[in-house]
């Protein structure tokens, strides 16, 4: 028997190298930071330092209580935020989606109460006003050019317009008390044994996605993390979490929008970075002319994107209606558009297109409620809100600034 034949121009593969120790691993981890790869690791230390800073200053804030509360309060914008995303992920920018929520929850109490119209088709017809806004405003930025900053700017003036006409001159649609859009919003809370199941399941997935990572990068020969890594951190994260869901409980417990919000959080997710859909919407942002020439169809991208924002936008505004139990002439002005955009950006997301970290809107809404919360908690005026906000929001652009410096010195 012979030996087989190898072809001295193909070289063998290069074993991966495991960072087996701690020191290893943390060496690699801080070598990943400087390259400007930070992952969610602001947010994180942002998110710790308001906790303990609005737990300080008032013992209620992590209260079982305030905390089902947050989560109420944060599903609309957390929506709302994933919208904006898809839409930043192109380097444009949407200013309209405050007034296409307040137009979606104006159609939805009409429909739903001075139509007599069952609860879902009120809820399909106010979703799909924002589908058709979005692919409008989308056709005229993609097909004519006008920029989306313009286009945007004037659907914000007109579809307000257009709320304050449907809604007429009652002014304000109160939703039945005992309907079930009401019910469902203010009242539905996921089961005890469910909430702790899908907790568990977080862990296990990530888990899984990092395991499966792991092996892609063993082999293609690139460097690995230690398996026990992957494993302390599921750990840790299952043991948070099952904290967590049992503090809630202590009350009324998890709200069904919330979940619905963080379901819509992680499907958009999933759409971005394991479909061809997705991967076209990063090669749109990260360089418009490099995917022209890959073939893909860039207004046909532009175009679904901001549809989808407005359909998030609307869905946002549904959401937010039902949970207030009313829709008025206010009903997505004041600081809706500007806490959207900052969830999105706080999150991770870059305002430079093509970059967006993992379940950044999430991550943003939980922050800006945080905020609102710990101040309304303090009883302290807006306008201090808007200031810590706004100050948030600037530092978290300076520091996607200079990632994005670090990462181009770096040749990422």
């Amino acid at each position: 028997m012979t030996d087989p034949v190898t072809d001295p121009a193909v070289p063998p593969p290069t074993p991966a190298t495991e960072l087996s120790t701690p020191k290893e691993a943390v060496g690699g981890w801080l070598q990943t930071l400087r390259t400007g790869d930070i992952g969610s690791l602001p947010i994180i230390i942002g998110l710790v330092l308001i906790v303990v800073v609005f737990q300080s200053l008032n013992p209620t804030f992590l209260n079982a209580f305030n905390l089902v509360n947050l989560c109420l309060q944060i599903a609309a914008l957390g929506i709302m935020a994933t919208g904006i995303t898809l839409v930043l992920m192109l380097g444009e920018i949407d200013l309209s989606i405050g007034s296409v929520s307040g137009l979606a929850a104006a159609v939805l109490l009409v429909t739903h109460v001075n139509h007599a119209s069952a609860p879902l088709l009120a809820v399909l017809i106010a979703v799909l006003v924002g589908t058709l806004i979005g692919a409008l405003q989308g056709t005229i930025f993609a097909r004519i050019g006008v920029p989306s900053f313009i286009v945007t700017l004037a659907g914000l003036l007109i579809w307000q317009g257009v709320q304050l006409r449907v809604l007429g001159e009652q002014g304000t649609i109160n939703l039945p008390p005992a309907g079930t859009l009401v019910r469902w919003a203010q009242f539905s809370f996921v089961p005890r044994w469910l909430a702790l199941l899908l907790a568990a399941l977080v862990p296990v997935l990530y888990l899984v996605v990092n395991l499966m990572t792991r092996r892609r990068r063993s082999a293609a020969g690139l460097p690995v993390m230690p398996l026990w890594l992957p494993v302390a951190v599921a750990v840790a994260l299952f043991v948070l979490l099952e904290v967590i869901v049992l503090k809630l409980y202590l009350d009324r417990g998890v709200p069904w929008t919330f979940v619905f919000m963080v379901l819509i959080v992680v499907f958009f997710d999933w759409l971005l970075r394991r479909t061809g859909y997705g991967r076209k919407i990063f090669a749109v942002g990260g360089n418009i002319e490099a995917a022209r020439r890959a073939g893909i169809n860039v207004d046909a991208i532009r175009i679904s994107v901001f549809a989808l924002c407005s359909t998030l936008a609307a869905v946002s505004g549904v959401v937010a209606a039902m949970r207030l139990g009313f829709a008025n002439q206010q009903s997505g002005s004041g600081e809706t558009l500007i806490n959207a955009i900052a969830a999105a950006v706080i999150g991770g997301t870059s305002l430079f297109g093509g970059r967006t970290r993992r379940y950044a809107p999430l991550l943003g809404a939980l922050v800006i409620g945080a905020i609102a919360n710990g101040l309304e908690l303090l009883s302290l005026s807006s306008d201090v809100r808007l200031i810590v906000t706004g100050t948030v929001l600037l530092a978290a652009v300076v520091i996607d600034a200079l990632v994005q410096r670090s990462r181009t010195s770096h040749g990422r």
